[in-house]
């Protein structure tokens, strides 16, 4: 008979211990083991030595089909995958729970039952409540079967019965296999669910997605332990008041990792934003101080934000200095710099940058539009409303040139502004560029802010 036994496992890394840690040796997190009942037998056996050996085949001699990729019926989605699904993939999408995967993935349902049959398995919600958001988003398709189902057994004899081109998993927590007695949920469920799913996608050529949790504590076990196992990591990002909302593809081998798709948010379902720039500034304020747009790059995607600073004097003993949407170390070097480059005396003052409209700033091309806002907030004068600033500050205040800079200059030149100040460009990338934009070039900080504010 099976002995039980215990393990404790990390919920981050999965970092196996005989007893518990208060310290993850692996991924140094706090309090994430928790304790898992296995079966121990002293009659396991591997009776992989009995099978053919696999053909090997020199590399030079391996012919590739021509992998032709499946529509989803989202161009931002398709944009994120580098172009459309992959047959014969496992995609995985995280995001908290409630921030909108499950009306995503209807969606995607909804789009590629077009190329085949589709297999929803609900693990949280009846086939019911299904149907009723079905029908609020109109992504009521007949190729689109549902199931209410945790057993993870009784998912593969579906699979293997209803033989679908597609499979969904909502949610891999919810799913458990009976060959092990931890709790649904836990790292070793979730792990061995999701390697025998690969194994059926790769074995049946079936497209799979598998939707995951994320939860702040980390307490269950999200999609970092699986990150490593599939072929497509998707992150489904924003926030709750707000009605866009941003998938990043964290890993794909079928694709860039740079690029990102934007959706909004509506009582219809999420709804592709071609013109991310136009969202971003939409209802900004003309000729007010602190007010700056930079260009950026997602991808080969080049997009617009509005930066926003409010620089006031302290009633602190030590100013107050506060970052949403950016860095706040990185807005600290860049104050920094203002006050040793340019004399500007921050010290007495306290200091809030703001992105507009919930987006994050992680390019350094940000860094010049975020010192032409402060510098703008501090002297309490408006920048040119129709100017764009873009380009990576050093520490000896140097502008420092950053990549794709054409691509940005034409989203200026498309979305009506006048003015680029941009860092000095080789010649041949500004006689490549469009006519009808005053391209203003710097090499310092001190320039830039002559120009801009003169």
């Amino acid at each position: 008979m099976a002995k039980l036994r215990s393990k404790y496992v990390c919920s981050e890394c999965g970092y196996e211990s005989s007893g518990w840690l208060g310290k993850c040796p692996s991924c140094q997190k706090w309090n994430t083991l928790l304790e898992e009942v296995y079966e121990e037998s002293s009659s396991q056996t591997f009776k992989t030595a009995d099978q053919p050996l696999p053909e090997i085949m020199p590399l030079s001699e391996i012919e590739i089909p021509e992998t032709l990729r499946i529509k989803t019926g989202s161009m931002e989605l398709d944009r994120v995958l580098g172009g459309g699904l992959v047959p014969a993939s496992l995609i995985l999408i995280g995001g908290e729970p409630g921030i909108g995967k499950s009306t995503l993935i209807l969606q995607v349902c909804a789009g590629i039952a077009r190329s085949g049959k589709v297999l929803y398995v609900s693990g949280e919600e009846s086939v019911g409540q299904i149907k009723l958001r079905a029908d609020r988003l109109n992504a009521v398709s007949p190729s689109v079967f549902m199931v209410s189902e945790t057993s993870f057994e009784r998912i593969e004899r579906l699979i293997e019965k209803e033989k679908p081109n597609f499979v969904v998993i909502d949610s891999i927590q919810t799913v458990y296999s009976e060959m092990l007695s931890s709790a649904p949920g836990s790292v070793s469920q979730v792990r061995d669910v999701t390697a025998r799913l690969l194994r059926i996608s790769k074995k049946n050529g079936i497209t799979v997605f598998v939707v995951g949790h994320v939860t702040k504590e980390g307490a269950i076990a999200g999609p970092r332990v699986l990150e490593h196992m599939v072929d497509t990591v998707l992150y489904f990002e924003g926030e709750r008041h707000q009605d866009f909302r941003i998938l990043r593809a964290v890993k794909n081998r079928f694709g860039s990792t740079n690029e990102i798709g934007i959706f909004e948010m509506s009582s219809s379902g999420l709804k592709d934003i071609s013109n991310p720039s136009g969202l971003m500034l939409e209802g900004r304020a003309k000729d007010q101080a602190g007010s700056a747009v930079v260009g950026l790059m997602e991808g080969t995607r080049p997009m617009l934000v509005e930066v926003q600073a409010l620089v006031c004097p302290t009633s602190f003993g030590m100013p107050r200095r506060q970052a949403t949407g950016m860095d706040y170390n990185r807005m600290t070097m860049l104050m920094a710099v203002l006050e040793k480059k340019v004399g500007m005396q921050l010290n007495a003052f306290d200091a809030y940058l703001n992105v507009a409209g919930g987006f994050k700033l992680d390019e350094p091309a940000a860094d010049l539009g975020v010192v032409a806002a402060i510098a703008s907030s501090f002297r309490n004068k408006a920048l040119d409303p129709s100017t764009v600033f873009f380009g990576e500050v050093g520490l000896t205040g140097e502008v420092r040139a950053v990549n794709q800079m054409d691509k940005r200059i034409t989203e200026c030149l498309r979305l009506g502004f006048k003015k680029c100040i941009v860092p000095v460009l080789g010649k041949n990338t500004v006689s490549g560029l469009e006519k009808g934009i005053d391209i203003v070039m710097v090499s310092t900080v001190d320039q830039a802010l002559s120009e801009a504010l003169p």
